[in-house]
C-alpha cells in the first residue's frame, strides 16, 4: 500500500472540521495553483511551496510548520521515509478552499544554506523564521485570515509565533505539552544504563538551569556535544502547556491514537492547560497523520530512541 492510500479517513474530515472552529467555513472542492515562495532571512532564503485556490475574493490561509529532525515541507524524513503527510494536508485543504504554504526550515533541503553554524543555532531561530512567514503573509492583501498549523516540536514554535505576531487561530498537531528535556528523559531512560542514565541527568539539569556542561561522556556526547549545548538550552526553557496558555487567538488540538511517539495524554495536557481550545481525537492516526493499527505502529518502537539522537545530529543541516 502506497503512503498516499493510506492518508488517514478519520484525519481529512476532522481537520477540515478545523475552518469550522477556526473561522473558515462552508467551502467546497475547488481548482488551485502550486506556486513556490520564499522568505529572505539574515542569514539565507527560506524556501517553500504555497497552494492557492482559485478564488475573486480573500480567503483563508494556512501555514504549516513541518516537525522535528530533518523533516521535509512534505512532512519527509529520513527516518519516517516519504509519507508526505504535510503536503497531503494541504492538498485537503486546498480541496476545501483553503490556501496553505509549507516549507523547509532552515538547514533542511532547499532551505539547506540558510542554516546557522550549529553552535549560533536557536530554538528561538525557527520561531522568528514562522513568524516572517505569517507576517508576509499578513500583508498579501488575497488572505482573510491566518492560521498556524505546528506539527510535532513545530506545535512549540507555533504558539510562540501566533503569539508573536497575533495571527488568527493556531493548530497543534501531535503536539507535546511537556518540555523537550523531559520528552528526552522519557526517550533515553529505557536505553541508559544507571551509571549513564545519572550523567544523562545531571547534563539535563543543568542545561534546564542555563549552564553549559564541559565534561560530557563519551558515549552521550552526540547528544549534549559543545555545540549544540547553546541550542538546547534555548529550546529547553519553553514549556508548550504554558505557552499555549497564553494565546488569546481560537486554539484547536489534534491528536492521533496510534501515534507511539506522542501520547493522547499530551494532547490532554495541553486541553487542560488551555481549557477553551478544541481537542480532536483521531481514532487510528499515527504521528505521520496515517491510518495505522497500533500493532503494525508498534513495530516502530526500538528506532524510536533514535530519534532524538537523529534531530540532534541534523542541527547543523
Amino acid at each position: 500500500m502506497s503512503p498516499d492510500s493510506r492518508r488517514s479517513v478519520g484525519l481529512f474530515p476532522w481537520l477540515i472540521a478545523l475552518p469550522l472552529s477556526l473561522l473558515l467555513v462552508g467551502y467546497t472542492t475547488q481548482a488551485s495553483t502550486i506556486v513556490e515562495v520564499h522568505i529572505t532571512t539574515s542569514t539565507g532564503t527560506l524556501y517553500g511551496t504555497q497552494i492557492m485556490p482559485t478564488s475573486n475574493v480573500p480567503e483563508p490561509v494556512v501555514l504549516i510548520i513541518t516537525g522535528s529532525g530533518p523533516t521535509d515541507r512534505n512532512g519527509n524524513t529520513p527516518l519516517a521515509g516519504q509519507n508526505n503527510s504535510l503536503k497531503l494536508l494541504a492538498e485537503g485543504l486546498a480541496d476545501h478552499g483553503i490556501a496553505s504554504i509549507r516549507y523547509d526550515k532552515r538547514g533542511i533541503e532547499e532551505s539547506s544554506a540558510a542554516g546557522h553554524e550549529e553552535a549560533d543555532l536557536r530554538f528561538d531561530t525557527y520561531v522568528e523564521d514562522a513568524a516572517l512567514w505569517i507576517q508576509q503573509l499578513q500583508a498579501d492583501s488575497r488572505f482573510s485570515s491566518i492560521t498556524v498549523i505546528g506539527h510535532s516540536e513545530s506545535s512549540l514554535i507555533g504558539m510562540l509565533a501566533t503569539q508573536k505576531t497575533g495571527a488568527d487561530a493556531f493548530v497543534s498537531i501531535a503536539g507535546p505539552a511537556q518540555t523537550a528535556s523531559q520528552i528526552l528523559r522519557d526517550q533515553l531512560q529505557p536505553s541508559l544504563p544507571d551509571a549513564l542514565w545519572q550523567q544523562n541527568e545531571q547534563i539535563l539539569t543543568a542545561l534546564e538551569q542555563g549552564n553549559i556542561v564541559t565534561s560530557v561522556p563519551p558515549e552521550l556526547n552526540m547528544l549534549y556535544r559543545s555545540s549544540v549545548q547553546p541550542y538546547l538550552i534555548s529550546w529547553f526553557r519553553y514549556t508548550p502547556a504554558q505557552e499555549i496558555r497564553r494565546l488569546t487567538a481560537p486554539v484547536l488540538i489534534v491528536q492521533g491514537t496510534t501515534d507511539i511517539q506522542v501520547p493522547v495524554s499530551e494532547a490532554q495536557a495541553l486541553k487542560m492547560a488551555k481549557p477553551d481550545a478544541e481537542l480532536r481525537i483521531i481514532e487510528g492516526m499515527s504521528h505521520v497523520l496515517k491510518a495505522v493499527p497500533l500493532d503494525l505502529n508498534s513495530k516502530m518502537l526500538p528506532i524510536l530512541s533514535q530519534r532524538c539522537q537523529l534531530y540532534l545530529n541534523s542541527l547543523k543541516g
